[in-house]
């Protein structure tokens, strides 16, 4: 196979390195590597090579993580630019500042576009999409520096548009819709002079990416239900690698909006994708914009704390977890904080029981039940080297419908008894299964908990109320996340209406493409980057007098385009 027949394969599994294996002897293997940036390479090794994850949990941080959608639900009706404008973004599209966009590129990576729709073509009936990466066609010329998928640019949607067979010229499609919502409420077109249809920023320009979904082997390691789109995290950096070469520093800035969302990775931003997030955030002419998904109602993180005992008892901890019939089985991890160590023990439904056991530094155990169907994989790793905490994970196959304990006990003295389990998205999971007593903060799904982006949780524009179903703050280690809150419920989108994170972070983004137009495009601020823009935007939020800011709904507030202007003047 050439190294794109094993990117697609899946005989061939991946890892992500943050080093170049260049500097490695790599001979007697059979395998591909290929750069995505500076010293982040992603490989692809024949499985005949190396353990079956299945069986022998390989390490984590270089096991692609699964990224999922972020948008929730939709209803019909017709535009309502509501959400717009109580950001403040209809005003500052107006004289005297007619920040529409102009001279940026907003990147969407996510489901394709539908790119004959109107909100993507500008007055003359040209495309305004610069390019589309569609990961999942091979039989065109990927773009350059890549190796996989096939790039269609300006000229061949135009030609695509004047076909009669539009398909045939440019065969990308979005069966999904996800993307294309996304793309036309951060950046669709005045339709019928604004009353028909209108984006946050109109005249940006559009890159799209649309990733191709993950190999089947990651869908069954983390037990991903198959009719369920789900992503690679190699994939997601590569389509960032791709965005970032449209910018042009100090002239053209690229704004990134990402609306997918895990509760894979620790919820400090340490994992890969996240540090490529926040490299690229500081770059100049860069924003990077990231949801904070729709996971704070749903029951999937779980909190506790160990505490010193005065007697000889032993300290434990219970986490119950309900989980409904039918169930395929589900994934699971827990974080245990430096510098206490924590031991599992875990009772089934039926009252088996697996005892509280101390696994080696780096080591996997499966156990099968006697009276019940149920097989549980437990992975420990003492010190995880992205973070730095021990973390244990759980792959549950086939588990009895009913209340499943996992105790937590520590092994020697507890100092400060932290430890944070989180199950999958909702959309990963095929029924329901929650914790019992679960927390709704440190919600925010990866990778919006990424250093240096914008992370923005999720409200209702029509009543100023907090959307329940929102991620929440702050990150494990205390990290003010999200930033502020942006519309998300009952948005208008090229399809009807819609709700769920993703588009809060489609406004948000459109809302930095107008930043940026003033500050980079026109020259006031030419050294701009995602940390100024969120400044600037947390400056300028609405906040309630009965609140205390910053805190885990709203941030610092909800975003207020006029206001950051305002606070710009000294207003």
């Amino acid at each position: 196979m050439d190294c794109r027949e094993m990117i697609l394969s899946n005989d061939y599994y991946d890892a992500i390195a943050d080093y170049s294996v260049r500097r490695m002897s790599v001979e007697g293997y059979d395998l591909c590597y290929t750069d995505i940036e500076n010293d982040y390479t992603a490989l692809y090794i024949n499985r005949a090579d190396v353990p079956d994850p299945l069986e022998n949990f390989y390490d984590y941080q270089y096991m692609p993580k699964l990224y999922g959608l972020m948008q929730r639900t939709d209803v019909t009706g017709t535009f309502d630019p509501a959400s717009l404008i109580a950001s403040g973004i209809t005003q500052v599209q107006r004289e005297p500042l007619a920040l529409t966009g102009r001279g940026c590129v907003i990147c969407v990576i996510d489901t394709g576009i539908n790119y004959l729709n109107e909100a993507f073509l500008d007055e003359n009936g040209d495309s305004r999409i610069l390019a589309i990466w569609d990961q999942t066609i091979q039989d065109g010329e990927p773009p350059e520096g890549f190796l996989y998928g096939t790039e269609y640019t300006r000229e061949d949607i135009n030609r695509a548009l004047r076909a009669e067979d539009p398909f045939s010229v440019v065969p990308s499609l979005d069966e999904i819709g996800h993307g294309s919502i996304l793309a036309g409420v951060a950046a669709g077109s005045r339709i019928n002079g604004g009353f028909s249809y209108l984006g946050a920023a109109p005249d940006a320009d559009l890159v799209v990416v649309k990733l191709k979904e993950c190999k089947q082997y990651l869908r069954d390691f983390y037990l991903v239900p198959q009719d369920v789109p789900a992503y690679q995290e190699n994939d997601i950096m590569f389509a960032l690698a791709y965005a970032n070469t449209f910018a042009e520093t100090f002239r053209r800035p690229v704004i990134i909006c990402l609306g997918l969302g895990t509760n894979m990775g620790d919820h400090t931003g340490s994992s890969f994708l996240s540090r490529y997030l926040g490299t690229i955030a500081v770059r100049r002419s860069r924003v990077v914009v990231v949801g904070g998904g729709n996971e704070g109602n749903a029951g999937h993180h779980f909190q506790g704390m160990l505490r010193r005992r005065e007697d000889s008892a032993e300290s434990a901890v219970d986490v119950e977890i309900r989980v409904g019939e039918g169930s395929r089985g589900f994934y699971m991890e827990m974080w245990g904080n430096v510098p206490d160590v924590f031991n599992i023990g875990i009772r089934s439904p039926g009252g088996e029981s697996i005892p509280p056991m101390r696994l080696g530094v780096d080591q996997s155990i499966t156990y099968s039940f006697v009276y019940e169907r149920t097989r549980i994989t437990i992975d420990s790793t003492l010190v995880e080297p992205a973070s730095g905490e021990q973390l244990i994970r759980f792959r549950i196959q086939v588990p009895t419908p009913g209340i499943w304990t996992f105790r937590v006990i520590p092994v020697g003295e507890i100092h400060n008894g932290n430890f944070n389990l989180w199950l999958p998205i909702t959309a990963f999971l095929d029924t329901q299964i929650y914790f019992l007593t679960a927390s709704p903060y440190t919600t925010l799904t990866e990778p919006s908990m990424a250093r240096n982006i914008i992370s923005v949780s999720t409200y209702n524009a029509e009543n100023d109320s907090f959307y329940t179903e929102s991620g929440r703050g702050f990150s494990r280690d205390g990290a003010i996340r999200p930033d502020f809150a942006a519309p998300g419920v009952n948005v208008s989108t090229v399809y009807g209406k819609d709700t769920g994170s993703s588009l809060a972070a489609a406004i948000a983004a459109g809302a930095a493409a107008q930043f940026m137009q003033w500050a980079v495009v026109e020259g006031n601020n030419e050294n701009a980057e995602s940390r100024e823009v969120k400044n600037y935007f947390i400056r300028g939020a609405s906040r309630e007098a009965a609140l205390r800011y910053p805190n885990r709904e709203w941030g610092y507030g909800r975003l207020n385009m006029v206001g950051t202007f305002d606070a710009l003047i000294g207003v």
